[in-house]
């Protein structure tokens, strides 16, 4: 899969999506190509000075690229994606998942019972004969099945909530900061 690919089919299918619809999306590299290449420590001194100069944002003529990718740091320039771009054009929403999260995404339940469906009644072991499978598979997917999904992606989500609050009660009193004595009383400190 390509970004070009995906890109394309996401052009097609995004218009079958109702309006304000909320459309989950991971970090797979193909999902996330940036509309606008950010500088970064890779990028030639002349192609950082054009960045900054269509940024309008000032810079010295004898800056280091070091310097110059500092300003490029201090401009906070949040990247935009193509897809969610795309999604945007037609009034729909990209939301994307944590990396590495991807028991938040409802549709990592789907594809086994898509791709489980697909070997059960695969008996020829022949490409020609997998697409239809596969169309019959997703067929098979039912509103139910997608509510299921949902809802343990939800009861992730909670549990994960559950962990944030309970490192905020019980781990962050135990950090030290070096260097910081505010905390010790008169006896420990002398």
């Amino acid at each position: 899969m390509t970004s070009e690919v995906f890109e394309k089919w996401f052009m097609e299918i995004v218009t079958h999506l109702d309006e304000q619809s909320v459309i989950i999306m991971d970090n797979a590299s193909y999902h996330s190509r940036k509309s606008e290449k950010i500088p970064n420590t890779s990028t030639k001194k002349a192609d950082i000075q054009t960045w900054l100069t269509s940024k309008s944002i000032p810079y010295e003529e004898d800056m280091v690229r070091a310097e110059l990718l500092q300003l490029v740091k201090r401009a906070a320039v949040t990247p935009k994606y193509v897809v969610d771009e795309i999604a945007k054009e037609h009034n729909r929403t990209v939301l994307r998942l944590p990396p590495y999260h991807c028991e938040l995404n409802p549709i990592e339940l789907i594809w086994p019972q898509i791709k489980g469906e697909v070997a059960r009644n695969n008996t020829t072991f022949k490409m020609k004969d997998l697409h239809p499978l596969f169309q019959q598979a997703v067929e098979h997917v039912t509103a139910e099945n997608w509510k299921n999904a949902i809802r343990h992606a939800q009861s992730e989500e909670e549990k994960m909530w559950q962990i944030d609050i309970l490192m905020d009660i019980v781990v962050e009193p135990l950090v030290i900061h070096v260097g910081d004595d505010s905390t010790l009383t008169e006896s420990e400190s002398e």
